[in-house]
């Protein structure tokens, strides 16, 4: 094949980094606990029986997982109980925090953005991947441009082959 026929590859050339934001996700089971199930009738919070359920709790059920806390049931909850819940399992949990599942997934990213190293995208044009197989929370693109905006060169997001520039420097 004649040189004026070579196949390149155009993108790789570039000097565009393809960023992954699912890289990012915390790997590790999430589990939920329900205060419902730690009610009376699941109504009604009582303390010596709070106390005993919250003491029987199989805390390997939940090493190195990451814990979100919740009430379904429409009952009013001291803060102390989520005190006990937390202090029971601080120990073998990677994280533990109030509310649902995106919830959880929203602070976990929050963490990992703010802790990741960009550094090596200064100055550089950058495409954010924009189809994954995970569930990446939306705030979690929001803080991604945040971090991104002030030291890339550009910033686009979608595929090589289709994307949309979101900021030039």
């Amino acid at each position: 094949m004649s040189e004026e026929f070579e196949i390149r590859n155009k993108v790789a050339e570039s000097g565009l980094i393809n960023f992954d934001l699912t890289d990012l996700v915390p790997k590790g089971a999430r589990k939920g606990i329900d205060l419902k199930d730690f009610l009376f009738m699941e109504m009604v919070l009582k303390e010596k029986d709070f106390r005993e359920k919250v003491a029987a709790i199989d805390v390997e059920e939940y090493r190195d997982a990451y814990v979100y806390v919740y009430n379904s049931a429409d009952a009013i909850v001291p803060l102390w109980a989520y005190f006990l819940i937390t202090a029971r399992l601080t120990e073998v949990t990677k994280k533990i925090v109030f509310g649902n599942r995106e919830d959880l997934e929203v602070i976990l990213m929050h963490n990992a953005i703010q802790s990741h190293d960009f550094d090596e995208m200064r100055g550089k044009r950058v495409l954010v991947k924009g189809c994954s197989d995970k569930e990446i929370p939306e705030n979690a693109y929001i803080e991604l441009v945040e971090q991104l905006q002030p030291i890339v060169k550009s910033l686009m997001f979608g595929e090589a082959c289709s994307n949309v520039p979101i900021l030039k420097n």
